[in-house]
């Protein structure tokens, strides 16, 4: 190899690198927003600014930027299939080890605010359900994120493909741990539940071969909207015994009065849905490049 001529196989581990060995703006700009709650985490911490209670505070964020990353992972696949952007898919990866790395991060804080006493971790985690639950997620999330590599994937063959689809109800509890731990303001635990049916929908259209139209992702939108209501109002019922009727009707408001003030999560799901029907539909009407024709 010439002096001055890049090593590939020692820079492809660089996050903003691609598989090419060429700088990656995208896989750059992922690597930087991964990055950027941790900082303001720790910006925080060291300026006083979590409040009473800072290791709980931190320990609350990093478990919500777990689920919120997680639900990036997840959008990876069906955004790329909507926007026919094949380049998406070299991020999955980034955001799947950064959901790994802010969970391991938050079980981390919870051992630091235990004070180390393991003996006492441990019965908490086997006693309370939704401790139970989340430590079940992380230790899929470490599975995955093991087994997320090039020699693990050639290694299991079609075996890989199957362990990673426990991402899924990987997910599922992520979700109900998030749920069960918010206890009284469960917004953004209905707003990511709500993201995170919107994006099943999505791979049904695939996994089916549904038509994927415009109508047909905003009758998708509208679906994961009422779902989410019908999801924010149940748990409240069931766990605080909030009327169902009356958190319903809070996300009627909207419609019968006109109060824009107070957007509830089943209205931003739908208005996600609904961006990503016009994003499709825009996208589908701008003409493909053909490839050019070689000459005889």
């Amino acid at each position: 190899m010439s002096v001055g001529t890049p090593n590939r196989a020692a820079a492809s581990w660089l996050p903003w690198v691609d598989r090419q060995g060429r700088f990656s703006g995208l896989r750059a700009a992922t690597f930087a927003l991964i990055l950027v709650p941790a900082l303001i985490l720790l910006h925080a911490a060291l300026t006083h600014q979590l409040g009473a209670k800072p290791w709980t505070q931190a320990i609350h964020q990093t478990g919500t930027w777990t689920v919120r990353l997680l639900l990036a992972t997840l959008a990876v696949s069906p955004f790329r299939r909507l926007f026919d952007w094949g380049r998406l898919i070299g991020i999955r990866r980034m955001l799947g080890l950064g959901a790994l790395a802010y969970a391991l991060g938050h079980l981390a804080l919870y051992t630091i605010d235990m004070a180390f006493d393991w003996g006492l971790i441990v019965s908490e985690i086997a006693r309370r359900f939704y401790l139970t639950i989340g430590f079940a997620a992380l230790i899929g999330l470490i599975a995955l994120g093991i087994t997320s590599t090039d020699g693990m994937i050639r290694r299991l063959g079609r075996n890989w493909q199957r362990l990673h689809s426990l991402v899924y109800p990987i997910a599922v509890l992520a979700l109900v741990h998030f749920f069960l731990q918010s206890k009284i303001d469960v917004t953004e635990p209905a707003l990511t539940s709500g993201l995170f049916l919107l994006l099943m929908l999505y791979r049904g259209f695939y996994r089916w071969r549904l038509p994927v139209s415009v109508p047909m992702l905003a009758g998708a939108a509208l679906l994961a909207g009422l779902a989410t209501a019908a999801l924010e109002a149940g748990w409240y019922a069931a766990a605080s015994g909030v009327p169902a009727g009356l958190v319903l009707a809070a996300n009627a408001d909207i419609l019968i009065y006109g109060d824009y003030a107070s957007l509830r999560p089943a209205h931003w799901v739908a208005l996600a849905g609904l961006l990503v029907a016009l994003g499709h539909g825009l996208r589908a009407r701008r003409p493909r490049q053909r490839a050019p024709v070689p000459a005889a």
